[in-house]
């Protein structure tokens, strides 16, 4: 008898551990597949907002900025502090070179995928490692991994999907009548980390009452005593993050002056665009066309009525066919929400839809597309023979999926590829083809450069930033009539950006208009700016109406500014 125990233990140990090399081996495969993938993410540069997150971030220089990281929601782009702390490590490392940014942001992604896994097979999903597949290597999610900014997305994410793998155990627990408060601790710890990295994930708790229902088809007290705090604090870090997009990161204005009816009208339409991307990824772009929006055109309610149609259904048929795909409608839908135009996000100013904005919710989707096709395929064929039967299906998935994100990962590479990759699929990306102009004029490719700047002003002539810069471009040409138009013209559309004052003063000085030229210059120079190159301008356009003791003046205010700056220097040599 004591024989039999001690095979029986052997055995039971040989099992179990032969199942931990299968969920190991699965897991590897699916992080080995990400790695793969994105290898032409390794050796990219830095893109689009790189500079503000990381290479000219000065809150990763020292300690002082990884304290103002944590204490000033100003201090960078947007107050997501454990991002910028991860950012802070790597710049120990490494500094400003961009290849261990990317591969982090990679390793993230695989992580996130296991875990999805993992839940997905707690939740009895079938094709639960399918599903991760599929969310692993579709290309809709490369602008979240290959974006060395957009590591919000994967960092969150990763704490989101643990928060949730640690409260269903919890719940599952508390259902056989065992309540570890440790689990749920440990759910609320790591939910406060994902909204510390991105406040989208407030949804977490209203996604996990929603798969409650789903796999109980009711609510129990327990259930909304637990998730109370993580709503409450939910909610307080969205509000933060819709206060600071407005005057932090300045979402207000006309690009953002929209009517209810308006932002239903844009909500509609964007939770079809995401799917049809998801269904069809053809033509993915870094920025697509901003749609024009009105209400008065009765095509345009079809996209909100018809995403409330689906949901009607969905729940009328709940009876027949499950409450699986209301929720996973659901789960998508309310996941993109923070997303779908009812809140003023800074994209919006160009486009409406974004790529990365349905980095997470898209699962809501692959779940809702994959584990129907697995489930039939597991009944027909029970056992082993159900995954030979998926083998080559599932491979094809794996190659298209990955050659198309491997193909969409080469965009990143820099960011003139970027840009022109982006102007390639929507040539009316005014913001695109200023940034490339700004990428050309610092390579140096001027007569370049000055035509982007010349199309974003035509496509849009309140673009200020791109007048100014088609204005410095003219006025190096010694164009300055044209130049001075063009700085005039920026300067009523901001009037408060000294840097336009200053290159119109300089126009004016170079075409010998000089008290236009002062007057500009003083304007630059109001308190409490202090800039000594500016003041030697206003030397010379001083001198050029005959005012020299008052040049003086200016110059010696540029030199206690700067000691020794050579134009005040020599300025004041010449008039002596």
């Amino acid at each position: 008898m004591r024989g039999e125990g001690v095979e029986g233990c052997y055995a039971l140990a040989m099992s179990w551990s032969a199942e931990r090399r299968s969920l190991l081996g699965l897991a590897g495969l699916l992080v080995g597949l990400v790695l793969i993938t994105y290898l032409p993410a390794y050796g990219a540069g830095f893109v689009w907002d790189d500079d503000y997150y990381v290479f000219a971030n000065p809150t990763l220089r020292d300690w002082a900025g990884l304290a103002s990281i944590w204490v000033d929601p100003f201090a960078t782009p947007q107050y997501y502090p454990l991002v910028h702390t991860s950012f802070w490590l790597e710049y120990r490392l490494v500094g400003p070179s961009p290849h261990l940014y990317h591969f982090t942001n990679v390793v993230l992604h695989g992580a996130n995928a296991v875990l999805l896994w993992r839940i997905l097979v707690r939740l009895a999903v079938p094709g639960a490692w399918a599903v991760a597949v599929v969310f692993a290597l579709h290309p809709v999610q490369v602008e979240s991994v290959a974006w060395i900014t957009e590591r919000k997305n994967v960092l969150s994410t990763l704490f989101y999907l643990w928060a949730a793998l640690t409260y269903l155990r919890f719940a599952a627990l508390a259902d056989g009548g065992t309540v570890d408060r440790r689990l749920l601790a440990g759910t609320w710890l790591l939910y406060v980390a994902a909204l510390l990295s991105k406040s989208v994930t407030a949804s977490l708790p209203a996604a996990l009452l929603l798969v409650l229902w789903w796999k109980r088809g009711t609510w129990l007290r327990r259930d909304w005593v637990t998730l109370a705090p993580m709503l409450l604090a939910g909610a307080a870090a969205g509000l933060l993050t819709v206060w600071l997009e407005r005057e932090h990161v300045l979402a207000r204005g006309p690009e953002w002056d929209l009517s209810l009816v308006d932002r239903g009208l844009i909500a509609g339409r964007a939770l079809w665009f995401y799917a049809s991307k998801l269904v069809w990824p053809q033509d993915l772009a870094f920025i697509y066309p901003r749609w024009a929006i009105d209400p008065g055109a009765v095509w345009q309610y079809l996209y909100p009525l018809a995403a409330l149609a689906l949901i009607a259904a969905l729940f009328a048929l709940r009876g027949r066919i499950g409450r699986g795909p209301l929720t996973a409608v659901l789960f998508y839908a309310g996941t993109l929400f923070p997303a779908l135009g009812f809140f003023n996000i800074y994209p919006m100013r160009y486009s409406f839809v974004a790529n990365h904005f349905q980095y997470l919710a898209c699962v809501g989707l692959i779940v809702l597309f994959v584990a129907p096709v697995a489930g039939r395929l597991q009944r027909r064929h029970p056992g082993a023979r159900a995954r030979a039967v998926m083998a080559a299906p599932l491979i094809a998935v794996v190659a298209v999926l990955g050659g198309l994100s491997w193909w969409n990962a080469l965009t990143y590479a820099d960011a003139e590829t970027l840009w022109r990759d982006t102007l390639a699929k929507n040539p009316g990306a005014w913001m695109a083809h200023h940034n490339l102009g700004m990428e050309l004029d610092a390579e140096g490719r001027h007569d370049e450069a000055k035509a982007h700047y010349r199309a974003a002003v035509s496509l849009k002539p309140s673009h200020f930033r791109a007048r100014h810069k088609l204005g410095r471009s003219l006025a190096r040409e010694g164009r300055l009539d044209e130049a001075i138009a063009h700085f005039e013209a920026a300067i009523l559309l901001a009037p408060d950006e000294r840097q336009f004052h200053s290159s119109l003063g300089e126009a004016y000085l170079r075409r010998g208009d000089f008290a236009d030229a002062e007057k500009s210059l003083r304007r630059v120079l109001k308190a409490p700016f202090e800039h000594a190159g500016t003041q030697v301008k206003l030397a010379r356009a001083l001198i050029g109406q005959g005012r020299v003791d008052e040049a003086r003046a200016a110059l010696q205010e540029a030199l206690r500014i700067e000691p020794g700056h050579a134009g005040a220097t020599a300025l004041s040599m010449e008039i002596r």
